[in-house]
């Protein structure tokens, strides 16, 4: 054992897709996103420990797929909860207690690097809280009733997973009551007081929302494994 978690979170349905297969499961290079994902951390750390949060319901569509593509990568599945918040928490309730760093990862970015892995993870058992960013590269404006301002570009990031932290940390920040205020996991972790450490992501670290997306990851991958 490594001592390294990570829990992938794949709560959608497929609703934003439009889909009738949830979005984790749809084909990227005659595999389901969700398979690339899961080979993306095990190529960083065979070792590492995986927890899959699945939406009620889903089960045994992922069973049939592990089947199909002989897939062998060793999990925990754990049901999922009403938000993100809480699926979250039932994947870090299921974690053994032997360890010590934990990512948490969308399920739906399978193609986060090795080194954007490797990078989160050291910065996590330096500071205990860590997570990937890339430049905007966009101009941001902040609308407010009818009104809209420019935002300084040079300031912002955009954040990425995985979310890394030590298990200590992030257990007991996700031991308060749910709030609207949660936009992901650092956020959860910053409530409780603790900073958080921002590393260098990769841009082609997607998160596949809509079709459109997955068009761009097919493109990312054309040509891979």
């Amino acid at each position: 054992m490594s001592g390294r978690a990570v829990i992938l979170v794949a709560g959608g349905t497929g609703t934003r897709m439009q889909s009738k297969i949830a979005k984790q499961f749809l084909l990227l290079n005659d595999r389901p996103v969700l398979i690339h994902t899961f080979e993306a951390f095990h190529r960083f750390d065979p070792k590492i420990h995986f927890v899959l949060v699945l939406f009620r319901g889903l089960e045994n569509q992922w069973s049939d797929l592990v089947g199909k593509y002989n897939f062998d990568i060793p999990h925990q599945v754990v049901e999922g909860g009403a938000e993100r918040f809480h699926s979250v928490k039932n994947g870090i309730d299921a974690l053994p207690e032997n360890i010590q760093w934990v990512g948490i990862h969308d399920a739906v970015r399978p193609l986060v690097s090795s080194e954007t892995i490797s990078r989160c993870f050291a910065e996590a058992e330096k500071s205990g809280a860590a997570i990937p960013v890339v430049p905007v590269t966009d101009t941001i404006r902040q609308t407010s009733n009818k009104t809209s301002k420019t935002l300084v570009r040079d300031e912002l990031v955009a954040v990425q997973t995985p979310q890394c932290f030590s298990h200590d940390l992030i257990q007991k920040s996700y031991e308060v009551p749910f709030s609207q205020k949660f936009t992901d996991d650092a956020s959860v972790v910053e409530h409780s007081g603790h900073a958080i450490s921002l590393v260098e992501g990769n841009r082609t670290n997607i998160k596949i929302t809509t079709s459109e997306d997955l068009i761009v990851a097919r493109a990312f991958l054309h040509g891979n494994p």
